[in-house]
Order: structure tokens, then C-alpha cells, then sequence
């Protein structure tokens, strides 16, 4: 005396048509890009800083320009956040090290906790 019945994995959505808990019908997943006025979103192009600003050589010493490129835990932010070109960004990891080096930006969290600097100006 054996029943057959349809297992599903646990913690995979019931597909449409599948009663859920309560027995209510389940909507299908919303796709990239509906929603909104019918406008596919497009996100803006990041431009690199340091070229738009022309800055050749990226100094250790500019802290107000290394700071915007380190997140709230003292880490380099990576490219794809920043919008800083592969070959600025190489500089700029160079730069903050020898910051950090030289105790001017701090390695993690707990250097910004116990000397009261904040990463982000």
C-alpha cells in the first residue's frame, strides 16, 4: 500500500498552478528590466576620476582623493564600484599600501575604531 507522490526539494519555489501553504496561487518572478514605466534600466557608465582629471601619477600623500576609494572597513574598493580604469587602479592600490605603510590610512576596522579616523571624508 504505497503512494506515490510528486516530492519537490526543500526550499524550491512551488512552480504556477501549485497551492502554497495557505493554497493561494504563487505569481511568477518578476524579470530583469519590468517594472517601472516599461523603460529597460540602464545603468550610467562609470568614468575613471583620474582620467577625467588627468592626474598622471596617483600620490601617497593625497589622502582626501585615496580616502574616497577605501570603504568604511579600511579595504580598496574594487573597480567595478569605483569606476577607476585597470591601469589607475593599479596605481591607486600602490598608493594606498605605501599610505598605509607610512601610517597615514589605516589597514583595518580596528585601526579606524581605536584612532577615531573615518575612512570616508
Amino acid at each position: 500500500m504505497t503512494v506515490e507522490t510528486e516530492t519537490t526539494t526543500p526550499g524550491a519555489a512551488p512552480t504556477q498552478g501549485q497551492p502554497t501553504g495557505d493554497g493561494a496561487q504563487r505569481r511568477p518572478a518578476r524579470r530583469r528590466g519590468e517594472g517601472g514605466f516599461g523603460r529597460k534600466y540602464t545603468p550610467r557608465r562609470k568614468v575613471c576620476q583620474f582620467c577625467a582629471d588627468k592626474i598622471s601619477y596617483i600620490d601617497f600623500k593625497d589622502l582626501a582623493r585615496l580616502r574616497r576609494h577605501l570603504s568604511d572597513r579600511g579595504k580598496i574598493d574594487p573597480r567595478r564600484k569605483t569606476g577607476t580604469c585597470a591601469l589607475h587602479q593599479r596605481a591607486l592600490a600602490i598608493a594606498v599600501k605605501r599610505a598605509r605603510h607610512m601610517a597615514l590610512l589605516p589597514y583595518t576596522a580596528e585601526h579606524v575604531r581605536v584612532s577615531g579616523v573615518h575612512a570616508r571624508a
